[in-house]
């Protein structure tokens, strides 16, 4: 795979961001990491995509779902992912979900490509949870095989918490897998700490690893090589979708990990590289982080795409 002479492309909007109040969940993160990007001087090309469509979504998601996100009836299913709803809120799920998509088109095409949104990995087919509304990456993968451009997909989930809404999803797609490599347990829009408690159970196709309390850089860059390309090998990938997530990081109020931000851009990385060598497109997304001093998370999702440009130009 040839390097990007202009920089690749990622994917962003103002209107990526809604108004959700005193939230956990730091959604004006997307524009700082985007003016963090722009702040490292690396060539990138910067695109607006569009909002996603109806066709697109119903392809994953039901249609009283859809409802229930572009009206607020009823309340209790429009905000299942444990967002205030407004129209504002339905017009942004919109656009990071079309950012998913495009991105994941422009990777097949250029070898990478980024999404400056979360791949919001537990949102299932018919409600949301843990801050996830439409499931993009399964959108994304979905939309690929409709079209022709692929055959099968890997999903490499490094948010800290396991993919629960990606791997239901998966159990009607035996052509796409999941490998989620965790350290919570996340369950009826409650996560657990403490995975040797709950953890998830694997399926032929979603495949996880339970990071144990307290592992440092070199457990978990360890787990990753051990796992990674045992996945790749397993599900013969046309395209890898990487979750970067950023709650892995030692300072994140739900993190039992000692990771500090070498050890994530070492394993971003890690997965760049061992995707590139296998001759696999990677599209990568942000995904968790809620650190209380926010710049913190926005170094973890800038230094994303610095490994991804150290890898692929």
């Amino acid at each position: 795979m040839s390097r990007i002479p202009d920089g690749q492309r990622v994917y962003y909007s103002p209107r990526y961001i809604a108004s959700i109040g005193d939230h956990i969940m730091p959604i004006h993160k997307f524009a700082l990491v985007h003016q963090g990007i722009v702040d490292t001087g690396l060539p990138a090309r910067h695109v607006v995509p569009a909002p996603i469509s109806d066709e697109d979504l119903l392809r994953v998601h039901t249609r009283e779902y859809l409802d229930a996100i572009a009206t607020g009836e009823p309340l209790a299913l429009a905000q299942s992912q444990k967002f205030p709803w407004s129209p504002e809120l339905a017009d942004a799920v919109r656009w990071t979900n079309g950012g998913t998509v495009e991105a994941a088109f422009a990777a097949m095409a250029d070898g990478v490509a980024g999404n400056l949104a979360s791949g919001f990995h537990h949102s299932h087919a018919a409600y949301g949870e843990g801050f996830c509304t439409f499931n993009g990456l399964i959108v994304a993968l979905q939309k690929l095989r409709e079209q022709g451009k692929i055959q099968r997909g890997l999903v490499l989930d490094m948010d800290l918490h396991y993919g629960n809404g990606t791997a239901s999803l998966l159990e009607s797609r035996p052509w796409a897998h999941q490998l989620s490599i965790y350290g919570n347990w996340y369950k009826k829009n409650l996560a657990y700490r403490d995975v040797t408690a709950e953890r998830a159970v694997d399926t032929e196709n979603a495949v996880s690893v339970a990071v144990p309390a307290g592992a440092n850089g070199e457990q978990y860059l360890a787990i990753l090589e051990s796992s990674l390309p045992a996945a790749i090998e397993r599900s013969t990938p046309d395209i890898l979708l990487y979750q970067a997530g950023a709650d892995p990081y030692r300072e994140d109020p739900y993190s039992p990990l000692d990771l500090g931000h070498e050890d994530l851009m070492a394993r971003d990385r890690r997965v760049f590289e061992i995707a590139k060598a296998a001759g696999i497109p990677v599209m990568w997304v942000l995904a968790g982080g809620y650190t209380k001093d926010t710049s913190k998370v926005v170094q973890v999702h800038v230094n994303t795409f610095r490994a991804s440009h150290a890898v692929f130009g």
